[in-house]
């Protein structure tokens, strides 16, 4: 057993200078970027991807000119690279220990537990028992999200190719090891599936675009391969929002998956595909990708657990990123315990990809001796919708007086000036990799347009507040040791579709960056963040209701701290939420359509 505690002084590579930020009040004021939608959003894609002068003054009009006017800007130097790393204080270990049958039974969520979603070890444990094999699960799922069949699958929206004779193969041989009493560990034989922008080995690679991407070379992912080695079996790739560019996975080129749990929602984006999945109970395990939300948007939208990784922590070598100092892979799951596990074995250092191979593998954390504490910022944590923060206060009160968490209030500068300064690093940077707009979506067209004309001294005055932002959570962090903080995932309770917004897509900058309130604060600083479901609300149309999602941020490298916050989360959801948790209408029973699969073989 590897067993880390957190009273151990951590030591730091590139660690910001723990330095306060000016007090600056907590002051915004409401975007008013135009509204595209329908016909008139492909006319006006055209016009605005060729017209210089419009590209400007719709990026004037979106307020990326505001980090002008910060004068305190001039006492800090740009930073340009997020990654902090945690320096190694005890030697590595393999990450097989992270697939131990017997530390997994001990994560498992009871069986009579409301709600409850199949788990990794409930495979693992029906596979021993000889009640399932991973072949009947995978013949039994293929169905379901095959899209290159005559009627393609009902669940097929949410993916976009399975190799059929890659995923048997792969179910046969996991098959034939618990046959042999040889099973490589829980993941053995579990069923997932990954975002469509990592390397898949005999996948194509599109990010969801009409672009292919795939590598000549081949090769896959080094995060999916750390996965493939412990035996699970990938399905196929996932569904997302083109390029990863909005938070609502709206795709008119691949189809848009609906809401599990109400059909007049999204799923959230840009992982929408992978959370979908999970939602719908299809797969516990999903990989997504996050620059700005992209893994917790979509988790808080349908009712899933969503780790936004430290920066460079997990290896996606040899995939290129098209925002380099922003975006990181992590899993989203149905449960903490599969969240745990995923994350581990993804997250074993790579030794040919320079920042990862610094960072220490994952550690298994079973006690904590260092107090819980909670960081809240009111005035930020009160922009949420009223219904959004019912919920959460609902859960925050479970944790102070329940859980025995302390409550601290703290406050964080520039924190609307630092959304902006994100945005306008990420649609920098993919707009960079993306220099020609031709047979991209006309909402993309529009925002890469836009983003081609920042001009540098924006840019390097983003990165100068980035580095006034990671000082100042440095600082937070060496005031209140332990500490997450903690917010909505988003300040509202999911986004309804607007009926004729899937043929040609949408352009709501507005909402856009409403939904990206509170996570881009992690990509832009480099910080793990965690988004748990605690609640749901009414919808405004349909009849399912529609899950809502608290998210804490820990220091860099503190995944662990992130991971007992969420399993003390996931208690108040199964044991303190009055009705427990929700599963979908359409949720699939995976083991008994696999039992009914063995029946006929």
């Amino acid at each position: 057993m590897n067993e880390h505690r957190f009273n151990q002084k951590p030591r730091f590579y590139n660690y910001p200078s723990a330095k306060e930020g000016p007090p600056i009040p907590y002051s915004t004021s409401e975007p008013s970027n135009p509204v595209f939608r329908g016909l008139p959003l492909a006319i006006g894609a055209s016009l605005v991807s060729s017209l210089s002068f419009v590209q400007s003054l719709l990026w004037n009009n979106a307020g990326f000119g505001v980090l002008r006017s910060i004068k305190e800007l001039e006492d800090y130097e740009a930073r340009y690279d997020p990654t902090v790393i945690p320096i190694a204080d005890s030697p590595a270990f393999s990450s097989t220990s992270y697939t131990s049958s017997s530390d997994a039974e001990k994560q498992a969520l009871a069986q009579d537990v409301k709600g409850r979603y199949y788990s990794v070890t409930d495979f693992h444990n029906a596979y021993n028992s000889g009640k399932l094999t991973p072949t009947a699960v995978a013949e039994s799922l293929l169905p379901l999200i095959r899209r290159d069949t005559t009627s393609p699958g009902v669940h097929s929206v949410a993916f976009l190719d399975s190799k059929i004779k890659l995923v048997l193969e792969a179910a046969n041989a996991s098959t034939r090891r618990y046959q042999d009493g040889k099973p490589l560990g829980v993941l053995d034989g579990v069923p997932v599936a990954v975002k469509d922008e990592v390397d898949l080995d005999g996948y194509k690679k599109c990010l969801g675009s009409l672009r292919d991407y795939t590598r000549k070379e081949g090769g896959t992912s080094w995060c999916i391969r750390q996965w493939e080695n412990a035996g699970a079996v990938v399905l196929g790739t996932l569904n997302m929002h083109e390029l990863g560019l909005d938070t609502t996975n709206n795709n008119p080129i691949t189809g848009t998956p609906h809401n599990p749990h109400n059909e007049h929602y999204y799923t959230g984006g840009s992982s929408g595909g992978s959370a979908y999945a999970v939602s719908a109970g299809l797969i516990p395990i999903a990989l997504g990708a996050d620059g700005g939300g992209s893994i917790r948007i979509p988790s808080s939208y349908c009712g899933v657990y969503g780790l936004k990784t430290s920066h460079k922590r997990v290896s996606t070598q040899p995939t290129m990123d098209l925002a380099g100092t922003t975006g990181v892979v992590g899993p989203i799951a149905a449960n903490m315990s599969d969240l745990e596990i995923s994350y581990r074995v993804m997250g074993t250092p790579d030794p040919d990809e320079s920042s990862s191979a610094l960072f220490a593998p994952p550690r298994l954390l079973l006690h904590s001796d260092q107090r819980k504490v909670i960081g809240i910022y009111k005035d930020w944590f009160s922009r949420a919708d009223t219904s959004v923060r019912t919920v959460c206060q609902k859960a925050l009160d479970y944790y102070e007086h329940k859980l025995g968490y302390e409550i601290v209030d703290i406050t964080i500068p520039f924190v609307p000036q630092g959304q902006t300064a994100h945005a306008l690093t990420i649609l920098a940077e993919i707009s960079s990799g993306t220099p020609d707009v031709k047979g991209l979506t006309a909402a993309n067209k529009v925002l890469l347009s836009i983003a081609s004309k920042t001009p540098a001294n924006d840019f390097l005055q983003a990165q100068q507040l980035r580095n006034l932002l990671m000082q100042h959570l440095a600082f937070l962090f060496k005031t209140h040791p332990g500490m997450i903080i903690v917010t909505p995932t988003t300040p509202n309770p999911g986004w309804h579709i607007v009926p004729g917004d899937l043929k040609y897509g949408v352009s709501d900058a507005n909402m856009s960056v409403r939904s990206m309130e509170y996570v881009y604060m992690a990509n832009f600083t480099g910080v793990p963040s965690l988004s748990i479901p605690i609640g749901y609300v009414d919808p405004v149309e349909g009849e399912g209701k529609i899950p809502v999602g608290l998210m804490g941020m820990a220091e860099w490298g503190a995944e662990e701290q992130l991971i007992v916050w969420g399993r003390d989360g996931e208690r108040w959801l199964n044991e303190g939420l009055d009705g427990g948790r929700r599963r979908p209408g359409i949720w699939v029973d995976v083991f008994k359509g696999a039992a009914d699969m063995k029946s006929e073989q």
